[in-house]
């Protein structure tokens, strides 16, 4: 069975759990708050391979985005509002006025119910009710990791009992080498096209050939923190299709982590203003894979909209290699 245990108390006196997971080398524990993959490790390896903390006050705080599962909708709704089934809804304007990962009461700031739980497997659902943070819909989502040999899979699933807005993603910063930033890593991504942004970090709705950019990561390149910025959606199909390989990142230890998913995007962030504490900028890479930010603002963009009846599901897988 998996080890489950008291992590911690939040603020507000409610308990948090630690669930650990192990199979074939690899050891996981996730959380109860905000659905948290807090640690990844794989044997022989000395290092936890995602950032993440042993408080629950720093997740409650500054490490708000670390780890967690972002629903229903990651990434960016312009001017905080949205037109769904002919109507408008107005969000949280939590950036520059836009709604960020679905603003201060999303999934990532609540406390998930343990569904099941074996030794290498764990199930964790959360209810949204109707309304919360201006999204329409009871809204049900089940977040499944299960462990293989060296490799996580995740497969998230959202339903609605009336339509509304679905794109959530995990939200894990990556470090393949353990030291202060991933200078030296090694990053490709099979994306022919990337979406510009604006200053406020919004798709201008240009989808633009990564040829000729400094967003051309078709072949493997190497990484120096800030060249270039990366908070970015690279273009991986124009909907999810079947679950395949889709980026490679490798540690100067030849350390390799190859990423699958059924999702059309991927936002690659630096993790320039997301640092733990005691630590610096570019500690680690998200690595989002999800629908493309600004959907329902952007009509050439593939819609995230979810309808009654529908249920919406989305598979990532992690995979690892020992050099």
């Amino acid at each position: 069975m998996a080890r489950i245990e008291h992590f911690g108390t939040t603020a507000d006196g409610r308990e948090v759990r630690k669930i650990t997971l192990a199979r074939g080398g690899l050891t996981v524990c996730l959380l109860t708050w905000g659905a948290v993959l807090q640690s990844v490790r794989l044997a022989g390896v000395a290092h936890d391979l995602t950032l993440g903390s042993d408080r629950l006050a720093d997740y409650e705080g500054e490490m708000g985005y670390h780890g967690v599962l972002i629903a229903p909708v990651a990434n960016r709704i312009a001017a905080a509002r949205a037109v769904i089934d002919g109507r408008e809804y107005r969000f949280e304007p939590n950036d520059s006025g836009a709604t960020l990962h679905s603003g201060a009461t999303g999934a990532h700031r609540q406390i998930w119910d343990l569904v099941e739980a074996t030794e290498s497997r764990a199930t964790l659902g959360l209810n949204l009710p109707d309304g919360l943070g201006g999204f329409p819909g009871n809204r049900r989502a089940e977040a499944r990791f299960s462990l293989g040999d060296s490799v996580l899979r995740l497969e998230i699933r959202g339903t609605s009992d009336a339509e509304t807005l679905w794109n959530a993603t995990n939200h894990s910063y990556w470090t393949l080498d353990g030291g202060g930033d991933f200078t030296g890593h090694s990053l490709q991504i099979a994306a022919d096209h990337w979406l510009p942004t604006t200053a406020a970090a919004l798709p201008t709705g240009e989808i633009a050939p990564v040829q000729g950019s400094a967003m051309d990561f078709r072949e493997p390149r190497l990484l120096t923190p800030g060249r270039p910025a990366l908070d970015h959606n690279f273009c991986l199909s124009r909907g999810q299709i079947a679950l395949r390989e889709v980026l490679h990142l490798q540690g100067t230890s030849g350390l390799r982590l190859s990423v699958a998913t059924t999702e059309p995007g991927v936002q690659v962030y630096d993790a320039r203003g997301a640092r733990r504490p005691g630590r610096g900028n570019y500690e680690g890479l998200a690595l989002e894979t999800q629908g493309w930010p600004d959907a329902p603002s952007q009509p050439g963009f593939p819609s995230i909209a979810l309808r009654p009846g529908e249920t919406r599901e989305q598979i990532t897988e992690w995979r690892f290699a020992r050099p």
